[in-house]
């Protein structure tokens, strides 16, 4: 029979001791000390807490040690999941065997892209179709109108609703799905430990059995996280280093563009985004976003600047929107939407020393169209030439862009990927480019229609943009 031992583990990275600390002793976070209960084999054998036997190890069958050359990876064939955004995140598709963690705030729609997702691979699969749901927040009545709402209606699709661990791994082994999709791992609960549900306890246990079932029989997991008022993802840190995919879907509520990012990816790069719109139908994928961050006006509006900034691979223009009025306070606001609020007081205090152009006694309001994100350094240039635009009331020609980064001497520095981002910008119809000059400006073919002006000071810049 399984004895119960207690031990302590923290939440945060995951160290486990017999003692319990206010101060986790490997990580120096404080208070991230819980206690866990670990079941352990008695004399007489038994099962662990996870169901793994503990006793004489398994005779070397198919897990016999071979030379990597003559390990092959052809038979292991990616599951496509109808999203091609979702797939270049993966990194071509869900491997088998894998277990892939989504996490997001409540209500970004991560449930309603698995749900698609779902239905999507029961029409594609190569084993039937099959593909079981798992709810452990709605009701099978409740998954099944949101299914109708996406389009997600299919026979092949499985629902069920359970919070019971075992229950859950039962379904899994019995039906043998191409796909598994469990929501969420902090509401399913575990008979076999101690502890509430979504507790650090709770969650390891989850995460450790579905992992155990992934990978011994062949079947991927998409597992749903949810995450803490930080944007840290719920239950303990191994959770995060258990699992073979870690992914962020993000957004704001207030716009219909979602963000998927691997965070962690043992099967393909990091560095991908996939671009998603939520409508009243469900969600789409936008496979090209450029237009989403551009106004749609054709008139030249004074403090706007259009800037080109990396998201993975991707190029992606973001317009800078920029308002200078006369302040009436003491302290004059510095109000931002999509940019950092500190790197905006040190670019108008740079644009005064360097620039000649005194902000510093005036109300900044600096923001970005369609929630779309302007804080790598690459993007000053384009603020600081939005800030002077409307400040001297003289508009920038809409095929003009701007980038670099500007440092406290005034000077632009170089951004990395350039000749990409001019690649992106040409293709968009832009004919001038600001740009500060790199190592390769010397080797740098041409770009047919577009004209890059190298400029190494904020007041070559300025005077280029005919803002001086």
């Amino acid at each position: 029979m399984a004895k119960t031992t207690t031990q302590y583990v923290c939440t945060e990275c995951g160290w486990t001791g017999g003692k319990w600390f206010g101060r986790c002793p490997e990580c120096g976070q404080w208070g991230t000390i819980e206690e866990f209960h670990e079941a352990r084999v008695g004399a007489g054998g038994g099962l662990s807490s996870s169901g793994g036997s503990h006793t004489a190890p398994a005779p070397p069958t198919t897990s016999l040690a071979r030379p990597i050359t003559r390990v092959g990876t052809d038979q292991v064939k990616r599951i496509p999941t109808g999203f091609e955004e979702f797939d270049r995140v993966l990194g071509g598709g869900i491997v088998p065997g894998s277990v892939i963690l989504l996490a997001g705030e409540p209500g970004i729609g991560k449930s309603t892209l698995l749900l698609e997702t779902a239905g999507r691979v029961a029409n594609r699969s190569g084993r039937g179709g099959k593909v079981l749901y798992i709810s452990g927040e709605e009701s099978q009545a409740q998954v099944r109108m949101r299914a109708s709402r996406v389009g997600a209606l299919k026979d092949s699709l499985l629902l069920a609703s359970t919070t019971d661990l075992a229950t859950v791994l039962g379904l899994i082994e019995r039906e043998k799905p191409a796909l598994a999709i469990v929501d969420s791992a902090q509401t399913i609960v575990s008979n076999q430990v101690d502890g509430i549900s979504g507790g650090s306890t709770q969650v390891r246990e989850v995460a450790i059995s579905l992992i155990d079932m992934a990978k011994s029989h062949d079947i991927p997991i998409l597992l749903v996280g949810h995450v803490t008022k930080d944007g840290s993802i719920a239950g303990p840190r191994t959770l995060e280093h258990l699992v073979d995919v870690v992914c962020q879907f993000e957004g704001d509520s207030q716009t219909a563009l979602r963000l998927l990012r691997a965070v962690k990816n043992r099967f393909g790069p990091t560095d991908e985004v996939g671009c998603f719109d939520m409508g009243e139908q469900g969600i789409e994928e936008v496979s090209d976003p450029t237009g989403l961050f551009l106004s749609t006006t054709g008139q030249e509006v004074e403090g706007t600047c259009v800037t080109f900034t990396l998201d993975g691979h991707r190029s992606l223009p973001i317009e800078i929107q920029a308002l200078v009025t006369s302040s009436v306070l003491p302290t004059p606001r510095r109000n931002t939407n999509g940019i950092d609020a500190n790197r905006l007081a040190m670019l108008a205090a740079v644009l005064y020393r360097h620039g000649r152009v005194n902000l510093l006694t005036r109300d900044l309001y600096v923001s970005t169209i369609a929630g779309g994100l302007a804080k790598e350094p690459g993007c000053d240039l384009a603020i600081v030439a939005a800030l002077a635009s409307a400040a001297k009331s003289r508009p920038i020609l809409r095929t003009t862009c701007a980038m670099g980064e500007i440092s406290l001497t005034g000077q632009v520095r170089p951004v990395p990927q350039l000749n990409h981002r001019l690649q992106e910008a040409a293709r968009l119809g832009f004919t001038r480019a600001l740009v500060p000059p790199d190592r390769h400006s010397r080797g740098r073919k041409p770009i047919q229609g577009l004209e890059v002006v190298e400029v190494t000071y904020l007041a070559e810049a300025l005077e280029a943009l005919g803002l001086v």
